[in-house]
C-alpha cells in the first residue's frame, strides 16, 4: 500500500498540483571538476524545476584505495560547490559564471567560491597533508552550508494531524518525531553548525571560508539542499527551492553495495526517501554491474533485483494508521537514474552501421534494457521516454569521437551503448524532456530528464481543521481508574500534558484536548 491510500481518508481532503522535477546523471570516469567546468550540459541554466535529482557514478577513481579504505570525498565536496553556485545564480548573470565578473546581488560566499575554488581546495589538501579524516568533515561542512538551518525537521514527519477517537497513549505520543522537531528552536542547528566550522577552520585554516556559505546568507539561496550522499564512486544530491522546502518530510537514505564479493560500494545503489506534501517520493541512483561480454546483462538485472529486495528505510512515522514506505516499490512515485551499463547487442562493426545512418530505432531494438524489459525479467511496469539521442558510452578522451574508433586493439574497444538511462514508475509522472548532454569531460555523456510530476496537498480546509482538530477522548481512556471493579472515578492523574483540560467530574462530558498541540 502506498502513503497517498492512507495520507488521502476522502478525495475531498486533497488537491492535485503539479510539481516540475529535474533529473540528471552522470558518470564522470574518476575526474575531479575544476573551477572552468561548465555545468550547463548537466545543469541548464534556464530550467527552473522544483525540484533537482543529480547523480554521478565514478566521480573518484574506482580503486582499490576508494574502494576497500575509504573514498576520497574532495571530488564530491568540489561538485557540490559547482552544483550550488550553477542553481543559485542570479538570473541576470551569464550562464558561464565563471567568465564573469559576479554581480554585487550574488551571495558573497558563493562568488568567492567561484573564483578561489582550485585554490581553496589546494590550499585545503595541503594543510590536511594526507589525513583523510579531513576529507569526511569538509564534505560535511560544506553540505551543511548549503542545507536549511532547521535541516532536522527533513527527517520529521510531516504527517497531516487528523485526530481520531483512540487511546490516550496513541493519540498523544504515537508519531513523537512529529512534533519533537517543532520545539527545536533553529538555534539548535545554527549552533551546532558554527561549532563544525569552527572546527575546520581549526584544522584547515580560512580556506574553507571560500567554498561554503554561512548561515547568514542562506536566506539569498533559491535552493536549497536536502539530501546528499556518497558510496565511493556514486554520489547523488537533491536540491529543493527554498519554498517547498517546509513541505519536505521523512528524509532518509539508503546505501546498497553490489561491486566485489557482492557487497561492496565500486557499484550498486544509493537511494533516497523523502515525502513532499502528501506524495512519498523514492529516487534511486546506480551503478550496476559493467562488461559486455554476452550474458553480462543478466548480472545487471541481477543487481536492480537485489536493490529492490535490500532496500530498506527506516521508519520514522509509527502514527496507527499510516505507513510510511520503507522499500522502493512502496513509494507513490520512484525515479530511477545511472549508469545501468545495458549494452547493445550487436557486434562493433553492424552498431556502428546503423550510427553513421543515425538509425537509432534500429539500434534500439538491440539494446538490452529493452530487450530484458520487454521479456519481463526487469524493470517491470517501469517507463523510459523514448531515446532520440546517440548512444552516450564510450568517448575518447575531450572527443566527440567513440573510443572504438581509436581503440588499438579489438580487446579494448568498447561498442557504443545507451549506458546512462532514466526510468520512473508511478501514476501522475509525465516526462517532459529526455535528451543528453555534449560535455567532453568524461567518457561518457550526461543524460537529462524534466518531469512534470502530480502531488497531493491537504486543501486549506483540511489544514485548518487539521491545526485546530479536537480529539475527543474518553475519561476512562485518559486517566487511571481506582482498584475496586466498577469504580468509574479516576483516582489520579499522573501526567496531564498541557493541551489537555478536564471538565468537573459531576458532568459526563469527555475530555477534551485544545487545538495548539500537534500530535
Amino acid at each position: 500500500m502506498r502513503l497517498s491510500h492512507f495520507l488521502a481518508q476522502s478525495s475531498n481532503n486533497t488537491t492535485t498540483e503539479p510539481i516540475r522535477i529535474f533529473v540528471s546523471t552522470w558518470n564522470v570516469g574518476g575526474k575531479t571538476p575544476t573551477a572552468a567546468l561548465n555545468l550547463d550540459d548537466f545543469l541548464p541554466p534556464d530550467d527552473n524545476s522544483d525540484i533537482y535529482v543529480l547523480g554521478f557514478q565514478e566521480i573518484v577513481p574506482l580503486n582499490a584505495g576508494n574502494v576497500l579504505v575509504i573514498e576520497d570525498n574532495e571530488p564530491a565536496a568540489r561538485w557540490l560547490v559547482l552544483i550550488n553556485q550553477a542553481l543559485n545564480r542570479p538570473a541576470d548573470i551569464d550562464s558561464n559564471v565563471f567568465q564573469h565578473e559576479p554581480s554585487p546581488s550574488v551571495d558573497s560566499s558563493s562568488s568567492r567560491a567561484s573564483s578561489s575554488l582550485d585554490t581553496s581546495f589546494s590550499d585545503l589538501s595541503k594543510t590536511a597533508s594526507g589525513a583523510t579524516i579531513f576529507q569526511k568533515s569538509l564534505l560535511k561542512a560544506i553540505s551543511k552550508s548549503f542545507m536549511p538551518v532547521r535541516r532536522k525537521q527533513l527527517k520529521a514527519c510531516n504527517c497531516p494531524v487528523e485526530m481520531t477517537k483512540t487511546s490516550y497513549r496513541d493519540a498523544c505520543f504515537r508519531c513523537p518525531k512529529a512534533y519533537a522537531d517543532e520545539t527545536d528552536s533553529s538555534e539548535d542547528d545554527e549552533e551546532e553548525e558554527v561549532k563544525d566550522r569552527e572546527k575546520s577552520r581549526d584544522s584547515y585554516g580560512s580556506a574553507i571560508d571560500g567554498i561554503s556559505s554561512a548561515p547568514a546568507t542562506r536566506d539569498q539561496l533559491k535552493y536549497n539542499l536536502i539530501a546528499c550522499k556518497q558510496m565511493v564512486g556514486i554520489f547523488v544530491t537533491v536540491w529543493v527551492k527554498k519554498e517547498l522546502v517546509q513541505h519536505i518530510g521523512h528524509l532518509r537514505k539508503s546505501c546498497i553495495g553490489r561491486g566485489i564479493l557482492g557487497c561492496l560500494g565500486n557499484k550498486g545503489c544509493i537511494s533516497v526517501s523523502m515525502t513532499l506534501h502528501q506524495t512519498s517520493f523514492c529516487f534511486v541512483c546506480s551503478h550496476l554491474a559493467s562488461g559486455q561480454k554476452e550474458g553480462d546483462e543478466f548480472r545487471r538485472n541481477s543487481d536492480v533485483l537485489e536493490i529492490l529486495r535490500l532496500t530498506m528505510f527506516s521508519r520514522i512515522c509509527r502514527r496507527a494508521g499510516r505507513k510510511i514506505p520503507e522499500k522502493i516499490l512502496e513509494h507513490d512515485k520512484v525515479i530511477w537514474l545511472g549508469d545501468l551499463n545495458y549494452r547493445i547487442a550487436l557486434s562493433y562493426a553492424d552498431t556502428k552501421k546503423l550510427l553513421m545512418e543515425n538509425n537509432w530505432d534500429a539500434l534500439f531494438e538491440k539494446d538490452q534494457l529493452k530487450i530484458e524489459r520487454d521479456a519481463g525479467r526487469v524493470f517491470k511496469g517501469w517507463s523510459e521516454g523514448k531515446i532520440y539521442f546517440a548512444p552516450t558510452y564510450k568517448y575518447s578522451f575531450n572527443s566527440d569521437a567513440y573510443a572504438g574508433e581509436t581503440a588499438t586493439s579489438k580487446k579494448k574497444r568498447r561498442t557504443p551503448a545507451w549506458c546512462d538511462r532514466i526510468l520512473w514508475r508511478g501514476d501522475g509522472i509525465i516526462q517532459l524532456s529526455y535528451y543528453r548532454g555534449e560535455s567532453r569531460f568524461s567518457d561518457h555523456r550526461p543524460v537529462c530528464g524534466t518531469f512534470v510530476v502530480e502531488v497531493d496537498v491537504l486543501n486549506k480546509k483540511t489544514k485548518r481543521r487539521s491545526s485546530n482538530a479536537d480529539m475527543r477522548i474518553g475519561a476512562e481512556e485518559l486517566l487511571p481508574m481506582g482498584k475496586g471493579k466498577g469504580n468509574s472515578i479516576p483516582t489520579a492523574c499522573t501526567v496531564i500534558p498541557s493541551s489537555i483540560r478536564y471538565l468537573d467530574s459531576s458532568s459526563n462530558s469527555d475530555f477534551t484536548t485544545l487545538g495548539n498541540q500537534e500530535t
